[in-house]
């Protein structure tokens, strides 16, 4: 999940919290920013730098860069997330929502946000399925026991939401989830050319049920401070229109395979044998690619997705907003799978 507060920052190469083992801290990924790689899944910059821009802010810094100075108000926003975490515990080590929401409260408990600052943020939550992915691929859940499973995760969400309002944040922005069945992962037994519609259906199940709870929020409120992103219709939109038949594209196709490719059995972008050797193939040019692994968009695909996003979001900015235009925005969610 991850949290993100976001006033102005400047833009760093180190935007993730998972510690330096992780895959996303090493080659090939980050390979479009120069340097080093930026600890985001991704070939470049994701879906929250580009959120970020259209707010006129500047990415946000991991808040494991700010352990030191919890004791000062902090001017820059902060990013509380950890990819591959859920709602509920994951295969990941990192803590779950909860205890990034803990750890923000920490940092208002601290002094290092005010009143005034809470009053001038903005809370982008995100569930990208990782929690679904260690119902289905760790835990053994079965497809008849998925729905429950979904109703419990929601109404974890509706806590969480209510613990983020209650610090004095002025607008709680949710994320829907992306379609699952359209990631590489499962679009490969499709020959990368379909979705899973099945799996999509699952993530439209949740996305209902999200929404609901965020009807259900606002009615208990006069200034209905919950809103909902429809990340899911950015990802079908573009996916929709650069597969339609007799259309151009700005993407290769087929168009849901990855630019990272892994040619092992388990194996994963980045993934190398005991000799160092790459278990992986990349493509040409990743721009040419919406989605950079398995799991995860490139650069060229999360600014095409968010583009599509835009207009909404920038409808949102400006119904029930801030006296001024937003000195900080919180961040919680997480990262597709891994």
């Amino acid at each position: 999940m991850l949290i993100r507060i976001v006033p102005k920052a400047d833009m760093v190469n180190n935007l993730g919290n998972n510690n330096f083992t992780v895959r996303c801290w090493k080659f090939p990924y980050g390979m479009a920013v120069p340097g080093v790689p930026t600890g985001r899944y991704s070939d470049g910059l994701i879906f929250t730098d580009f959120l970020a821009s259209f707010m006129g802010i500047d990415t946000p810094l991991p808040y494991t860069k700010w352990n030191n100075l919890s004791k000062r108000r902090v001017t820059n926003g902060m990013n509380f997330a950890h990819g591959g975490t859920g709602v509920f515990d994951t295969w990941m080590k990192e803590g779950n929502m909860t205890t990034q929401m803990n750890a923000f409260k920490q940092y208002i408990a601290d002094g290092v946000y005010n009143k005034s600052d809470l009053n001038e943020s903005i809370a982008v939550v995100s569930n990208a399925g990782n929690d679904y992915t260690q119902y289905y691929a760790v835990d053994n859940g079965t497809h008849e026991g998925y729905r429950a499973f979904v109703a419990k995760v929601i109404d974890q969400l509706e806590l969480n939401l209510r613990e983020i309002r209650k610090t004095g944040v002025k607008k709680v922005v949710m994320l829907t989830m992306q379609p699952l069945g359209c990631l590489p992962n499962e679009a490969r037994t499709l020959s990368y050319k379909k979705c899973d519609k099945h799996l999509n259906g699952d993530t439209s199940f949740h996305n209902t049920l999200l929404e609901k709870i965020v009807q259900r929020l606002n009615s208990e409120t006069t200034d209905s401070p919950f809103h909902i992103l429809d990340l899911y219709s950015a990802f079908m939109s573009v996916i929709n229109k650069q597969a339609g038949e007799g259309t151009s594209s700005e993407f290769v196709k087929p168009l849901l395979k990855p630019c990272c490719t892994p040619t092992a059995l388990n194996a994963l972008c980045g993934s190398v044998d005991a000799n160092g050797v790459k278990q992986y193939t990349l493509c040409a040019n990743p721009n040419d690619n919406l989605f950079w692994d398995l799991y995860h968009p490139t650069q060229s695909g999360w600014h095409t997705i968010s583009s599509a996003l835009k207009p909404s979001f920038d409808e949102l900015m400006q119904c029930n907003i801030f006296s001024r235009r937003p000195s900080a925005s919180a961040s919680f969610g997480s990262g597709n799978k891994y």
